[in-house]
């Protein structure tokens, strides 16, 4: 009898590492006709297919820590989601930028061409640049805004619930509405208001100012619900202890307060600084980067951003590989900036 159940254990470990072999090669298959720019319809099934003899064989083979792969079975499909939208178009764009892909398919290795042309770009090194600058201002002027709102909305204020609800809806309207709303209101209301004056997105210094204006408009209220929740999180018997030992306001808010929500702090600053970063939507509606700047003899888009940028080299001008060189690019700029951020931001909680 152990020799038959010895047997059947050895078949069923045979027969489901023989599913996840051939679903593996049916994985890589399919994923080798879509590099490949293959026009092949059965590739979403040969994919769907591989992955399902690769789950099944994984929940066949006999094993002691089987409820343990059951559990990693259930967490698959979220696993596999992302993976297929985020981990594998990732990988493939860092594979594109070594190429001459077109969108649809490549013909050819280019090696560090791309990557070449990109930093002798004016443009974007321009675009680099500008984007630096816009986000240290938009993450010092949101926070500062946001923690003032904070500060108000979490005081003894009368109608301090209407006014959360009034600071934070401007952060419910999408990105692309809002900055049309406001071109709208820079080249016409502004204007008619000072008569005689230009818009200010017909300068390139104004302009910037313009955007930064907006965006922390829209975004400050989003960060103060944070700056709200940091507040209310101090106990309130260290609060009072400090009234009774005759801290004022002031004393309290920087040396109580701020200190115990340094981690909110931490939060708020990375959230402003990757949005800062990834400025789009309003940088698109409002200047769409304009107005130009003469920099070297020749013309810049004095207001557009990296991630604009990047847009508009994949999109309006057709180069994908390109964009998709400076889309590496930017997230491992957009990497290392903001876990700098955190990493200097946690040793300052713990020196607080």
């Amino acid at each position: 009898m152990k020799g038959v159940k010895k047997l059947n254990i050895n078949v069923k470990r045979t027969l489901s590492i023989l599913e996840i072999t051939v679903g593996f090669i049916l994985i890589c298959f399919a994923l080798y006709l879509d590099v490949s720019g293959s026009e092949h319809s059965m590739r979403g099934t040969i994919l769907t297919a591989g992955a399902l003899l690769v789950i099944l064989g994984v929940y066949c083979i006999p094993t002691r820590k089987h409820r343990a792969i059951v559990n990693v079975l259930f967490l698959f499909p979220l696993v596999f989601a992302f993976a297929v939208t985020v981990l594998v178009p990732f990988a493939l764009g860092i594979f594109y930028s070594f190429t001459n892909w077109t969108g649809i398919r490549f013909t050819e290795f280019v090696g560090l061409d791309n990557y070449i042309r990109m930093f002798r770009s004016r443009d974007y090194v321009y675009s680099f640049v500008i984007t630096f600058i816009f986000t240290v201002f938009n993450m010092f002027l949101v926070n500062l805004a946001a923690f003032s709102l904070a500060l108000l909305c979490t005081s003894n204020v009368r109608g301090k619930n209407f006014y959360r609800a009034a600071f934070f809806l401007p952060n419910l309207i999408g990105g692309i509405v809002l900055g049309y709303v406001w071109q709208f209101i820079f080249n016409k209301v502004f204007t008619s208001i000072f008569a005689g004056s230009a818009s200010m997105l017909t300068d390139p210094n104004l302009a910037l100012l313009a955007i930064l204006m907006v965006s922390t408009w829209q975004y400050a209220g989003y960060i103060m619900m944070i700056y709200v929740t940091g507040l209310q999180s101090v106990p309130k018997d260290i609060l009072e202890a400090s009234g009774v030992d005759g801290a004022n306001r002031w004393i309290t808010l920087f040396k109580i307060k701020m200190p115990m929500m340094a981690n909110t702090f931490t939060v708020c600053i990375f959230l402003t600084l990757v949005n800062s970063f990834k400025q789009f939507d309003l940088n698109l509606a409002i200047t769409n980067g304009a107005p130009s700047r003469i920099l070297g003899l020749k013309p810049v888009s004095s207001t557009e951003f990296m991630a604009l940028n990047i847009y508009k080299t994949a999109i309006a001008k057709n180069e994908y590989a390109l964009g998709q060189t400076k889309a590496v690019v930017f997230f491992v700029i957009l990497a290392i900036v903001s876990l700098t951020q955190v990493y200097i931001s946690k040793k300052k909680e713990v020196e607080m």
